[in-house]
């Protein structure tokens, strides 16, 4: 497995905001399927949100659609998560993860296809 680098958690309030990246070491993005898990409290981890480097298409759970945004840096070879109006169901430990390929919506929560994780960053929402 190739590790990646997460940065950008913290602590916000309701309806805040916070930008969480994620950069690869020793690899490139491209023909990748790079994907945001978020896990909390005692719930299993799931997928957030989608970047498929071949085209640029993305996919969002329905709870982040209109909140979140994800987009790349392609010279930085970096992913990024934009959210916004954060809620207190947003708190969890969020992860980002890269496969090969382009994995269709339906298997983007295959955690077996992915080869490369993050360490993983605490995202914590509450007033």
């Amino acid at each position: 497995q190739v590790p990646l680098v997460e940065s950008g958690g913290g602590w916000v309030q309701p309806g805040g905001s916070l930008r969480l990246s994620c950069a690869a070491s020793g690899r490139t993005f491209s023909g990748h399927t790079t994907t945001w898990f978020r896990q909390a409290p005692g719930k299993e981890r799931s997928s957030v949100s989608a970047l498929r480097w071949s085209d640029g298409s993305t996919s969002y759970t329905d709870s982040v659609k209109g909140r979140f945004t994800i987009s790349r840096d392609r010279a930085k070879n970096t992913m990024y998560l934009q959210m916004d109006r954060l809620q207190p169901e947003d708190t969890a430990v969020y992860y980002c993860a890269a496969a090969d390929g382009r994995l269709i919506t339906s298997r983007l929560g295959d955690e077996e296809k992915y080869d490369g994780w993050g360490q993983g960053t605490q995202v914590a929402v509450s007033s």
